[in-house]
């Protein structure tokens, strides 16, 4: 008698699946499937049906049993919606800790824009960045975005972006900006330094999604005079929110 239980054989049959879609192949047959898993057609036959009944799975007229992808854009719905409302939660937690003003920002193309943030009044920031693009090259919580990019998409990304100087410390090539990237991976964290505009510092950690893909970027913003005395606390106070962040969204690390 087989020691695994009905669900353990579900879940190896619909992995089966996956991994045939991972080879190239549309799907997989109830054939294909046993074979695949060297186990009895009938007993993999119920397992796909069930997994098809749940939603995992659709059928095709060639009796092909597929990945059901409306599964994957409902899980993203989800995340993007949990982002603003547990990403809220977040930043008051943030800069109630810090004092400063706090943001989570998304990428849009080559540019990033401020889904949420949590300013409080000794923060003097005068007016709102939700919904404002700013370029990813310079801004708070570009290289945080561009975390999991590999050289050849961030190139990509800039190809025929002229690096306009926004303050006194602003990345002046690609180049200059992979380096920086480079240093904040090794870091943990990104630090622009009047990168931005003059006397502007931030910190910034990417937020990942169930997929373990950089969603957001959490920030801590202010001016350089503040903020870069009390870095390593921010620090730490950043990566713990970030953290608490992704459990909420299923976020796993890269």
């Amino acid at each position: 008698m087989s020691k695994t239980s009905s669900m353990g054989r579900g879940m190896m049959a619909l992995l089966s699946v996956g991994a045939r879609h991972a080879e190239g192949f549309d799907g997989g047959t109830v054939a294909d499937i046993a074979a695949r898993l060297d186990k009895d057609r009938s007993q993999v036959s119920r397992s796909l049906k069930g997994a098809q009944q749940e939603g995992f799975l659709t059928r095709t007229d060639q009796r092909e049993y597929c990945l059901d992808w409306s599964i994957l854009t409902d899980a993203q719905l989800v995340t993007e919606q949990r982002l603003k409302t547990d990403g809220l939660t977040a930043l008051e937690g943030l800069a109630s800790e810090t004092n400063e003003a706090c943001f989570l920002g998304v990428l849009s193309g080559n540019s990033t824009v401020t889904i949420g943030e949590q300013v409080p009044e000794s923060a003097n920031l005068v007016g709102s960045w939700l919904g404002r693009p700013y370029p990813a090259y310079c801004s708070d919580a570009g290289q945080a975005l561009l975390w999991d990019a590999p050289d050849a998409e961030v190139r990509k990304i800039f190809d025929g972006v002229e690096f306009v100087k926004h303050g006194p410390n602003t990345p002046v090539s690609v180049d200059d900006l992979l380096e920086r990237l480079t240093k904040a991976r090794l870091r943990g964290y990104s630090i622009v330094d009047e990168e931005a505009e003059p006397g502007l510092y931030s910190l910034s950690a990417p937020v990942r999604d169930f997929k373990g893909e950089v969603a957001a970027a959490l920030q801590i913003v202010g001016p350089k005079s503040r903020l870069e005395p009390q870095r390593d606390a921010f620090a730490t106070a950043l990566a713990a929110w970030r953290d608490w962040l992704e459990s909420t969204v299923g976020g796993r690390p890269g």
